[in-house]
């Protein structure tokens, strides 16, 4: 009984949401009497779970006031299966199988970060590789480097207590070791959606995940890290830098912190040299401009790049970056206490 109670403490402490899709095209035809909770509750779907899914299924073919035509077909939507999260018998740690057959024991280090929910998002994705480099004859793509470095920070995020959402997440790749990160096309996005072809239908899609999300938890510490890898010029070398939305002062906090982390980083790994990277409002970005919680948008390099490709294609070096971000999230939510 004990042993019991340990382990719905510490989910309550931890809670990580991970689930998969059974993905299924059936479709159904409407009959007299049918409305949305009817005709979900007869294929075997909960009506509230599943409701909004059903209406951006079928919107077209559904009335104004959500009610449905007798005779027509109707889309069933992905049925979503919650994956158990696996806690040690000592409490102490939390299997995450989506971090890959090295690291997806985590340990639990501290409940630091508790009460503080991030969303987190890796550039591109799917169907969209971003920036494409080559090094010594293979390609290179930004969405798996963004997606690695973003899979260590969640890691560290909830090894201390954090409730992390992955925006953009891949079943295949966990957390590699790799220098050269083989690109592949079957990312999905939150909870387990396929990602459009069409670049703003991508940005679309991945800002209401994390709006619904943010409106869910309502006045709790949320905060949104998007990571990409900038594409310039082959000569240009840049440092991480950061933006955040104009009109957001705690987004332009949360920049300056993490700013202020890295050049202290630089300070004490590279004295020699100086760190450049910069803080600015960038709201013509989509996912800047329309998304809700505070956040910052980072930028990792330049993947074209030879210089900063050695930073990004080093594992050790990709576990730094996250090391850093963690520790300038960890500064600003102790600044909101």
């Amino acid at each position: 009984m004990k042993r019991i109670l340990c382990l719905i403490v510490l989910l309550q402490a931890l809670w990580i949401p991970v689930s998969f899709a059974q993905k299924t095209s059936k479709t159904v035809i409407a009959v007299a009497g049918d409305g949305i909770h009817r005709i979900l509750m007869k294929n075997g779907f909960d009506p509230v779970k599943y409701y909004k899914a059903f209406v951006e299924l079928n919107r077209k073919n559904i009335s104004r006031t959500n009610g449905l035509f007798v005779g027509r077909k109707y889309r069933l939507p992905e049925k979503v299966k919650e994956i158990p999260i696996s806690v040690s018998e000592d409490g102490k740690s939390i299997n995450y199988p989506l971090f890959g057959k090295k690291y997806e024991n985590v340990n639990i280090e501290s409940q630091h970060l508790k009460g503080a929910i991030y969303y987190l998002i890796s550039g591109h994705g799917g169907p969209d590789p971003g920036a494409v480099a080559k090094r010594n004859g293979r390609t290179i793509s930004e969405d798996e480097y963004a997606y690695d470095v973003t899979l260590r920070l969640a890691r560290r995020l909830m090894a201390n207590g954090a409730e992390v959402y992955l925006i953009i997440k891949d079943k295949n790749d966990g957390i590699r070791d790799e220098s050269v990160l083989k690109v592949d096309y079957d990312e999905v996005n939150y909870p387990n959606k396929k990602i459009p072809r069409s670049p703003r239908l991508r940005l679309r899609q991945r800002t209401e995940s994390v709006n619904r999300l943010f409106k869910k938890h309502g006045k709790r510490y949320q905060r949104l890290v998007v990571t990409h890898v900038d594409s310039r010029s082959k000569g240009e070398k840049i440092d991480v830098f950061f933006y955040h939305h104009k009109n957001s002062k705690k987004g332009k906090e949360l920049a300056n912190t993490l700013q202020d982390t890295f050049r202290k980083k630089y300070k004490q790994y590279q004295p020699n040299r100086k760190y450049t990277g910069t803080v600015e409002s960038r709201s013509n970005l989509y996912v800047v401009r329309n998304t809700l919680p505070a956040m910052v948008y980072i930028e990792l390099g330049n993947l074209k790049n030879i210089k900063d490709q050695r930073r990004i294609l080093s594992a050790e070096n990709r576990d730094a970056l996250a090391k850093w971000i963690f520790e300038g999230l960890s500064v600003d939510f102790s600044k909101s206490k």
